[in-house]
């Protein structure tokens, strides 16, 4: 387990639903990631910081498209070091700790990159369940998600840091297990919001039933470069966002070509040794992967 999470932050994440945990990762792991989003989205955005008030009249932190330019998917085209961040092994050792499992699937891995002005990034209050299942949270931990937001840059409050709501302070607001709030509990849950800001390399981990919500950026010429990863229990079929396979000409190669078993396992790929890998199987797996290194597939 990463040295930076204590025994307070696995607490924390139960008893809360979110936890920060600044500096998950070191100033040399993020340094060429941030290198990526500076070449791929810059530091100015795409706006002209025109007509960002587009939410309908009286709405409460409506969602709308602006909020989601920059947003990519894995695989990027970027460097290894960024493909494979979503999969690095004390994020998956991090995933199945607060899960509580043995083997994880990584189901989501996009970027967001926000600067001010360029769109109104104030949300409601919400829980992310309604876009990653089709049922709602579960009872048993096991069989829920967590879902990291990495910190590429420094996230604070004004630029637009995510804010949350503790779990025992929602179900004071809301009644236990409310995973949906009204307008009027709006501005009771925002009483109770805390900040979820932390130095560039920091991790934070909250779960699909969590309320939380987008905030403006207000820094002149501020920006924010985040990253949102999300694990499952392997085999969890009522959880999923993305579909890895949608986009086979996307490169993979990045991935396949420096990636573990396990890394590799987490997207569905199974393990060596497992039934799928025949001679034939095998064989044509090289030849559509010819960078692959199988040897351990074949053994």
């Amino acid at each position: 387990m990463n040295t930076a999470v204590t025994d307070e932050h696995i607490e924390c994440w139960h008893k809360d639903g979110a936890v920060v945990i600044e500096r998950f990762f070191s100033e040399e792991a993020i340094a060429p990631i941030y290198a990526d989003y500076q070449s791929l989205y810059g530091v100015t955005g795409l706006g002209d910081g025109k007509e960002k008030n587009v939410k309908p009249p009286g709405s409460v932190g409506a969602s709308h498209r602006k909020q989601f330019l920059n947003v990519d998917i894995l695989p990027y085209q970027a460097s290894v070091e960024m493909n494979l961040i979503s999969l690095h092994p004390q994020l998956i050792a991090l995933a199945k700790e607060l899960l509580g499992v043995d083997r994880v699937e990584l189901y989501q891995s996009h970027t967001w990159a926000k600067y001010t002005g360029e769109a109104d990034y104030d949300q409601a209050f919400h829980c992310d369940f309604g876009n990653h299942t089709l049922t709602v949270p579960a009872d048993e931990s096991s069989a829920r998600t967590v879902n990291f937001v990495i910190y590429v840059s420094d996230v604070t409050d004004d630029v637009g840091a995510l804010h949350y709501v503790a779990k025992q302070d929602a179900a004071e607001v809301l009644g236990t297990g409310a995973i949906t709030a009204t307008l009027e509990q709006q501005s009771a849950l925002r009483t109770r919001q805390r900040s979820a800001a932390g130095p560039a390399g920091s991790v934070l981990a909250y779960g699909i039933d969590t309320f939380h919500r987008g905030t403006n950026l207000t820094k002149p010429d501020g920006y924010r470069y985040t990253m949102t990863v999300s694990f499952k229990a392997a085999g969890n079929s009522q959880i999923g966002f993305h579909v890895w396979q949608f986009s086979p000409e996307r490169p993979w190669h990045l991935i396949f070509a420096k990636a573990t078993p396990e890394q590799l396992n987490c997207l569905g790929i199974p393990l060596p040794g497992d039934p799928f890998w025949t001679p034939r199987t095998l064989a044509l797996t090289q030849a559509r992967w010819p960078d692959w290194n199988m040897s351990a597939y074949h053994q």
